[in-house]
């Protein structure tokens, strides 16, 4: 497993959940082109993760987090899913999550939900 960095860790109640972990999971479904997974501020539970995801093939929201949930513990479940048309990304294509964290705990949207 790649190390994980612990200011990237989603603070979900009393669980630690890695978004690389979840972005390899849903890079695993066909219908995904690309995923970032973050942490998005939830009034009970401090964090939830939260994709964003470019399609190759549509789905919804729901389909998304079902094939989640049928395949992760509780804790480590998608709750929040926006698609989006690209992920922020540096020159030489790493994801920037910080850029996405940032939009989402300010409350900007960056496509549809």
């Amino acid at each position: 497993m790649t190390p994980v960095r612990l200011k990237e860790l989603i603070k979900y109640k009393a669980y630690q959940v890695a978004p690389a972990e979840l972005e390899a999971f849903l890079l695993s479904h066909p219908a995904v082109a690309d995923a970032a997974v973050i942490p998005s501020p939830d009034e009970e539970a401090g964090e939830v993760p939260k994709a964003f995801l470019v399609m190759r093939n549509p789905m919804t929201v729901e389909e998304v987090l079902d094939f989640v949930a049928a395949h992760v513990a509780p804790y480590k479940k998608i709750r929040r899913v926006e698609f989006v048309e690209q992920l922020p990304k540096s020159r030489v294509g790493k994801l920037l999550r910080r850029v996405l964290r940032e939009r989402e705990w300010r409350g900007t949207n960056l496509g549809s939900q």
